[in-house]
């Protein structure tokens, strides 16, 4: 009998063991994104059609992975990719397929000027025009977003979501008017002086003034936007890419509240119309009140809620060890 047993748990091991062999991914397979003619290394410029015409944008491929393919959204509105980089040192590993992505208006990309392109409407159809570009389906389609990022992704997904597998939404609440609110709360938590010096140069719009720059990055971005004692190269490259016009136009000029296109915009009541397995990722030091977020969790029909307890509004940077984790958790966990 003991010699039975034997025989079986060893069968049973090496089964085991030729399962996670045919499961496995090589290095080689990962990254073959059967490209023909010149090889771009993942990068595609996608053509977008618009009201004003078609431009394009540009997106960047990692990895092979017919069940799992993220789309990563950027913030701003007008900010670019590269402060995302850093899901290149976690998504591979996991044999997670991601795309980084820069909007239309965004560095990389075409930056057409006209005013009018400049609507959650026209940026949700181009998620859509970059969806079919890419052969992204509702069995493999994860979408996540980051600040602005997160109100598109939600936006999307309440117009697209029979092509969603997955929806992740980091460091974005779901009321505009709600996020003002708590700015106001992070900025009582201020130095008297400091806000009332803010606050003189903002009432004069005086927001290209050397002093309201830097009080501003050490009293506000250096606490809530990311707390990591030296910034990351890709973070100083998104900040130094953003396109203002875009993102005054939308958000406004301060971080420190919202004034732009976007300052009603407010989706709380139709949350629960969003149906797709949807993460919501949250912040303790975060511009974004993590309260809220845990509550949108709750209001969605199939939503999950992750705390990162030492980040802020870049948690993929400040808060790696639970950001990371926990997002690959989910994603894998979706079937």
């Amino acid at each position: 009998m003991k010699q039975f047993l034997f025989i079986f748990s060893a069968c049973l091991l090496l089964l085991s063991c030729a399962n996670e062999k045919d499961n496995s991914v090589t290095v080689k397979d990962y990254f073959n994104y059967s490209e023909t003619g010149v090889k771009a290394g993942g990068v595609a410029m996608i053509p977008i059609k618009t009201p004003l015409g078609t431009f394009k944008v540009w997106t960047k491929r990692f990895g092979n992975n017919p069940a799992i393919k993220v789309l990563l959204l950027h913030g701003g509105p007008g900010s670019t990719h590269e402060y995302m980089e850093s899901f290149e040192s976690f998504f591979p590993q996991e044999n997670i397929e991601f795309y980084e992505y820069d909007q239309l208006g965004s560095y990389y990309s075409d930056q057409p000027t006209d005013s009018s392109l400049w609507t959650n409407e026209r940026f949700v159809d181009e998620v859509e025009q970059v969806r079919l570009a890419l052969g992204l389906t509702k069995d493999n389609f994860f979408l996540l977003g980051n600040s602005w990022g997160g109100i598109l992704a939600m936006e999307y997904a309440l117009k697209y979501q029979h092509n969603l597998k997955g929806l992740i939404i980091c460091n974005m609440m779901s009321s505009c008017p709600d996020y003002g609110r708590y700015a106001e709360v992070l900025m009582r938590k201020m130095d008297p002086k400091v806000l009332d010096t803010l606050k003189i140069l903002e009432a004069i719009k005086d927001y290209t003034n050397p002093k309201y720059t830097e009080l501003l990055t050490k009293n506000y971005y250096n606490l809530h936007i990311c707390r990591l004692a030296e910034w990351p190269d890709a973070v100083n490259r998104s900040f130094k890419h953003i396109n203002p016009s875009v993102y005054v136009l939308m958000q406004g000029p301060s971080e420190m509240g919202i004034s732009g296109r976007l300052a009603n915009w407010d989706i709380k009541n139709r949350l629960k119309e969003i149906t797709v397995p949807t993460l919501v990722v949250g912040a303790n030091n975060d511009t974004m009140d993590p309260e809220h977020m845990k509550w949108m969790s709750g209001e969605f029909q199939n939503g999950q809620f992750l705390l990162c307890p030492k980040g802020s509004h870049m948690s993929m940077w400040d808060d790696q060890e639970h950001f990371f984790p926990g997002v690959i958790k989910f994603i894998k966990n979706v079937k």
